[in-house]
């Protein structure tokens, strides 16, 4: 005894029996759910074994056609007799191979499956399992992502593994750190949000992210870059532009989903804001907005020029979604301006059939929102887009006694007004003032299952 306490008790013979025996039914049972997920309707798999079962069926037939014929013009020794199992029946003959053979078929599919697809599979992943996943999300509902900044990469998170049929609709107004150099020397979009939601969105997510946003710390004229900024300029330059370039980065990274810009052209955010004093000023730049606003109000945003043109994949995206989802994210830099190119809030008015959500801000932001509860957020998105473009409202219901730093919790309304208001705690529960992208998902998949009376789609 040291210190007051028992010596490890000496490791018992028996356990490593008892770990191997539990991991051996463990493993049967997992070969168990992965032969039966080949039989689930939809996965295209099926049909397939039926007509190669059909085919083996027609050589086996042909086959024995011929060793009948062979076998009557000929005279063998007598150990055919037994390989052959004429002491059975035929009935009990052929029951026997066709049992083996079907084994021996079953076997080789399997082997010959796992060799064809074991490049394309993560170590260890079962193929069935991934296969009836893919073919799930594949047949998602359409959903169309409206934001940018930091909200969009969580709601996609979420939301990727319901559906493949994602669509982010990303701001193109961001101007400050490595994106606004880059759009400033080389004329690009600003590809800060872009390689944000790539990342949220591709397979190989965790990687892909520590990659993306990787900022070298030194080095001439490279300091204070992303390293996922320089990739989409390269990609931009390689493909001849920078549409080109998302689609192709899309492929590469292996994304479930689309990420679009809402305009092509260069535009620059411009706000007008009433400062302490009630005076009227006007601050040109995304950056400079949050930092010029605090301790006034916000009274409207505009872009320059005034008239952008709508990226048209964007406009087809949202006329044929099933969900509309507008946020999370600040709201006057990162939302707002999506709406802000009129052919994007037209495409949202006329979408009748989607289920058009925005999801509000679980806390305030300084300069942007200071004072704001979830009417506010909404009647702000409604001014700068138009009436009716949204009828639903997700907002968080749970507050923890201390607030956020250097902001507030948004609070919900007394009696919404114009909208449906769902309520859920949304937090996340390391940082209780962003959302939690699984609960917020799931919130989201289950307003439009209610709305549209589908099923709820299992989360994969």
């Amino acid at each position: 005894m040291r210190d007051g306490k028992l010596p490890p008790a000496p490791p018992s013979p028996f356990d490593g029996a008892l770990n191997r025996r539990y991991d051996r039914g463990m493993d049967w049972r997992k070969r168990y759910r992965s032969l039966l997920t080949w039989f689930i309707p939809g996965l295209h798999v099926k049909r397939w074994l039926l007509i190669l079962l059909v085919g083996i069926t027609l050589i086996s037939l042909g086959l024995a056609y011929l060793l009948r014929t062979v076998y009557l013009a000929g005279h063998y020794p007598p150990w055919v007799y037994y390989l052959t199992l004429q002491f059975l029946p035929r009935p009990m003959r052929a029951l026997l191979f066709g049992v083996v053979g079907l084994a021996v078929t079953a076997w080789g599919l399997i082997g010959l499956n796992r060799s064809l697809l074991s490049p394309f599979l993560r170590p260890h992943a079962d193929m069935a399992e991934a296969l009836y996943r893919h073919r799930r999300r594949r047949r998602g509902p359409r959903i169309v992502c409206i934001g940018g900044g930091t909200g969009m990469p969580t709601v996609l998170r979420g939301l990727k593994h319901y559906t493949d049929n994602l669509t982010a609709i990303v701001t193109v107004a961001d101007d400050g750190g490595s994106s606004g150099r880059l759009r400033d020397g080389m004329g690009l979009l600003p590809p800060g949000d872009f390689r944000n939601n790539l990342a949220a969105l591709s397979e190989a997510e965790a990687i892909v992210t520590r990659l993306f946003q990787y900022r070298f710390a030194s080095g001439t004229g490279l300091d204070g870059h992303a390293f996922g900024n320089l990739y989409l300029a390269a990609m931009a330059g390689v493909t001849g532009s920078f549409e080109q370039g998302l689609l192709e980065s899309s492929r590469v990274l292996a994304v479930r989903g689309r990420v679009l810009p809402s305009t092509l052209d260069l535009v620059q955010l411009v706000a007008d804001i009433v400062d302490e004093t009630g005076a009227l000023r006007r601050v040109r730049g995304e950056s400079l907005i949050p930092e010029m606003a605090a301790g006034g109000r916000i009274h409207r945003v505009y872009l320059e020029p005034e008239n952008p043109r709508a990226y048209p994949e964007a406009i087809r995206a949202i006329l044929e979604a099933d969900m509309i989802v507008a946020g999370p994210g600040s709201l006057y830099t990162s939302v707002i301006p999506n709406l802000l190119v009129k052919e994007i809030a037209q495409a949202v008015v006329a979408s009748r059939a989607a289920v058009k959500v925005y999801v509000c801000n679980i806390a305030t932001q300084r300069g942007e929102t200071d004072g704001y509860d979830v009417d506010d957020h909404f009647q702000a998105l409604i001014r700068h887009s138009a009436r009716g473009a949204f009828h639903y409202v997700l907002a968080n219901d749970g507050f923890d006694p201390v607030p956020p730093p250097h902001s507030d919790w948004v609070r919900l309304p007394a009696r919404p007004v114009g909208y449906r208001l769902i309520t859920a705690d949304l937090r996340d529960r390391e940082r209780p003032w962003r959302h939690d992208s699984e609960r917020m998902a799931r919130m989201l998949i289950e307003l439009l299952a209610e709305v549209t009376g589908s099923r709820v789609p299992q989360l994969t």
